[in-house]
């Protein structure tokens, strides 16, 4: 049942609306009243005028002004008075309105509240949310309860490390970063942390490996030689820097060591294709042990992905890549201090043989480095790295 305290609330509520319609109509009996008491006052001032004159204290030229400005007032009073008059047709549409804001605003407005509302819902406060036992389907109050038992728990590395991928999915990269930085810093070094907080960088790159990401995975490789994650973004980086045959290498040892079987091969063996060196027919196989490939932190390709990256033509391929560049291209026309962004670009369009595009990426880091000298050599040692000249 809906508790006094809402009551008292809507009766509040509903009397501020009466008021509102009826304080207008109440003024104009105000106003009438008014106008009465002034027209009483002028004709007294007249009677006043021919008692001065007839005393000698007023000339007649005196006499006659007063009586024409004291006339004057009568005039403009009567007016008034007759547009008064002339509203007395809508008194009815006025008792109306009354009648509506007493009677009719209150049964609608209950009605319509008692049809949509839930009068014996009680009232969920966010606290009172916070506390409740977890629902699956409020995604964001669950994120709100870890985040502020991180608050009170800054060290829980657990916590960050089960926030960190939540963020991911909710397209939230900048914090699911600084999540897994959190659960590295608390929980030390892993393979599987270093290669999350690269994906994710990579993710809010656009599909670009910045260097925080090449740095993530580095780490991930130096305690594990043959994490599978790392070494593919690695390897990644490398054909995005340019470095293709260095992309091949490692790609194709990752193939040497795997299993037939296993599930990450398809991924590989679609990115040599696309930088142009197909897998070795009959490649060796170690009979290591398959790796299971790790769950991703952030978006990346999945087994549809793969299939459709396998089966599309180089002009499709080809397509894809341009959809990346064209998103970096945007995001350092919104953001033109990234450097990193600017160099990825240039070599972006060096691997697809725009070598004119690739110039216009370094002019356009050098106008927005204007002046940053140590930008300026980055620049300048990218341009001759793409072998474009000065």
């Amino acid at each position: 049942m809906t508790s006094a305290p809402l009551f008292v609330a809507f009766a509040a509520m509903t009397a501020i609306a009466i008021m509102a319609v009826l304080w207008p109509l109440s003024r104009r009996r105000l106003a009438r009243s008014e106008r009465a008491a002034d027209l009483a006052v002028y004709r007294d001032q007249l009677a006043e005028v021919v008692r001065d004159q007839a005393a000698g204290r007023l000339s007649a030229e005196q006499a006659e002004a007063a009586r024409i400005e004291v006339n004057r007032r009568i005039l403009a009073a009567g007016a008034r008075d007759d547009a008064a008059g002339e509203g007395t047709g809508s008194t009815g549409r006025r008792r109306a309105a009354a009648l509506f804001a007493l009677l009719l605003v209150p049964a609608v407005g209950a009605g319509l509240y008692m049809t949509l509302g839930s009068p014996a819902v009680p009232g969920a406060p966010l606290a009172a949310r916070l506390a409740a036992p977890p629902d699956g389907n409020d995604i964001a109050i669950l994120v709100r309860r870890v985040e502020e038992h991180l608050s009170a728990n800054p060290n829980d590395g657990r916590g960050y490390e089960i926030l960190a991928p939540v963020y991911a999915r909710l397209g939230r990269l900048d914090d699911s970063a600084q999540a897994y930085r959190a659960a590295i810093r608390t929980l030390g070094p892993s393979v599987e942390r270093y290669s999350a907080l690269g994906e994710v960088l990579t993710a809010a790159a656009d599909g670009m490996v910045p260097q925080d990401a090449v740095k993530a995975f580095t780490a991930a490789v130096d305690i594990d030689p043959r994490a599978v994650k790392a070494r593919y973004f690695l390897g990644l980086a490398a054909e995005q820097d340019g470095r293709k045959a260095d992309a091949v290498a490692l790609w194709r040892s990752m193939l040497d060591e795997a299993s037939a079987n296993a599930p990450w091969r398809p991924l590989v063996e679609a990115a040599l294709t696309r930088a142009g060196a197909a897998p070795k027919a009959g490649a060796p196989n170690t009979g290591a042990p398959a790796v299971s490939a790790p769950q991703a932190a952030a978006p990346g390709p999945s087994a549809e992905d793969v299939a459709a990256a396998q089966q599309a033509t180089p002009e499709q391929r080809s397509a894809m890549v341009m959809g990346m560049v064209s998103r970096l291209e945007e995001r350092l026309a919104a953001e033109p201090k990234d450097l990193d962004g600017w160099l990825r670009l240039a070599r972006a369009w060096s691997v697809l043989g725009d070598k004119a595009k690739a110039g216009a990426a370094l002019q356009s880091a050098m106008t927005a480095f204007t002046g940053d000298e140590d930008a300026g050599r980055r620049i300048e040692a990218a341009r001759a790295d793409l072998g474009l000249g000065g």
